[in-house]
């Protein structure tokens, strides 16, 4: 069963085509990745999924719905949620306030409840930090719970935006080079708890990832992008055997 679906999709900027034509589905339950050199325009394709700019062209289908144009908070709403390839966590704030942030969407008491202190309101609270506790623990931040998101690695900095985004319990969920300022350990472990959130939250994940090996490795399928066209669609073995994805990586003889 196909959770997203894109047809013909399109953007240009002026003269410029970022994502030219591109149709593909992702079915439930996948791990799928974006791939391509830089420039191909996958970060572009994502901020067309995520509402962050609309398409030229083309449609997007969200379990069965359109929803190209939707502002950012609406399509959040629908069930998908991403991370970025600029980090954008409040870091002033502590590892645990950035991902009850999120978890707001979620509360059932209003502001006047929480003003005034009424005990719903309070358990609604504990409840929020209770879980922000919880997806903090596994993406493997024990311990960090109050320390300021600036003063983190690059790489628990990239662990605090999944759990974020964990936290809008998405349906699908979209990561922006994951395995970005990692070392290799950490990619390894990166791989893991993708896997293990799949399985756990019942996830589909869209994922683009520079790292060849950690994708190869992950993915159930991927699309190649070069020049903002797809060049290649399918399992990993097929698609890093394909003529046009070694020429696109290495370049002409």
């Amino acid at each position: 069963m196909s959770v997203l679906e894109v047809k013909e999709l399109t953007r240009r900027f002026g003269g410029l085509v970022a994502v030219n034509n591109v149709s593909f589905q992702v079915d439930e339950g996948e791990i799928f990745g974006l791939i391509g050199p830089n420039g191909a325009g996958k970060t572009t394709f994502f901020n067309m999924l995520t509402g962050m700019m609309p398409p030229s062209v083309g449609t997007i289908a969200y379990q069965g719905q359109e929803i190209q144009g939707f502002a950012p908070h609406r399509v959040a709403g629908c069930g998908i949620a991403r991370t970025f390839q600029n980090l954008r966590l409040f870091g002033n704030l502590s590892a645990l306030e950035n991902v009850a942030i999120a978890r707001h969407r979620h509360q059932k008491t209003n502001l006047f409840a929480g003003i005034l202190g009424l005990p719903n309101a309070r358990k609604a609270e504990q409840e929020t930090y209770d879980r922000a506790k919880e997806l903090l623990d596994l993406v493997g931040l024990t311990g960090k719970y109050r320390q300021q998101a600036r003063n983190f690695s690059y790489g628990d900095q990239r662990r605090l935006e999944i759990a974020r985004a964990l936290a809008l319990e998405p349906n699908l969920l979209l990561l922006d080079e994951p395995a970005a300022g990692m070392n290799p350990n950490e990619k390894s472990t990166l791989s893991d708890l993708i896997r293990q959130i799949r399985a756990q939250f019942n996830l589909t994940v869209l994922l683009i990832e520079h790292h060849i090996p950690l994708v190869m490795g992950l993915c159930d399928r991927l699309a190649v992008l070069d020049f903002g066209e797809l060049i290649a669609l399918g399992a990993p073995d097929i698609v890093k055997a394909d003529p046009a994805v070694i020429e696109a990586y290495l370049g002409d003889e």
